[in-house]
């Protein structure tokens, strides 16, 4: 093969690889909220996510809200289930809202337990609004269509800009963010989907 051509080959496989890899990013993200029975909030982030859910509930996305919380955690010596509580009680709409205790470490296993609180809180309920952070987004859609398959899943993306934005080569933060999901993507959708 002339140089020419090995060199044409390895030019456009870059260019290529490199358009690629700048929509890294924002296959991650996946927000199309549809107005639902409930607003599912994952657990992890307490800012964003829950400011987001009671935007979608003031908006009429949706009448209740399940807010998960794990079991276990405890700022100094309070539990966050504790805390959930206050902060719920305190909203204008506090009595749309619902804690559900949590006790899974992974998406797949909090997906689990939420289920629960879905089938108490939300009897007959058909549809979900699932509240997350925006990297999470796509895992997060994946494994809830795979363990709630007998509802209608969509997402809501909170964005919060200190942790991640889709031009991940922009922010130290941002590209570590960009690629820990897609190795946990990645974990999911090649082991954990099909334990």
């Amino acid at each position: 093969m002339p140089k020419r051509k090995i060199l044409g080959f390895a030019l456009t496989a870059g260019i290529v690889a490199a358009w690629v890899l700048s929509k890294a990013g924002a296959v991650l993200v996946v927000d199309a909220p549809r107005v639902s029975d409930t607003i599912l909030v994952l657990a992890g982030e307490t800012d964003e996510r829950p400011a987001l859910a009671e935007s979608l509930l003031h908006q009429g996305y949706a009448r209740h809200v399940i807010l998960d919380v794990p079991t276990n955690a405890t700022i100094y010596d309070v539990s966050e289930i504790e805390i959930a509580k206050r902060f719920a009680a305190s909203l204008p709409q506090g009595q749309d809202w619902s804690v559900c205790p949590i006790n899974g470490l992974s998406t797949r296993d909090e997906v689990r337990d939420a289920k629960r609180c879905l089938a108490d809180a939300t009897p007959g309920a058909h549809s979900i609004l699932v509240v997350t952070s925006d990297f999470h987004t796509r895992r997060a859609l994946s494994v809830a269509r795979q363990q709630l398959s007998g509802y209608m899943i969509s997402m809501a993306a909170a964005r919060d800009p200190a942790q991640f934005g889709t031009r991940w080569w922009g922010h130290r933060q941002w590209a570590k963010v960009c690629f820990d999901e897609w190795l946990r993507l990645l974990w999911w959708e090649v082991i954990d989907r099909w334990r």
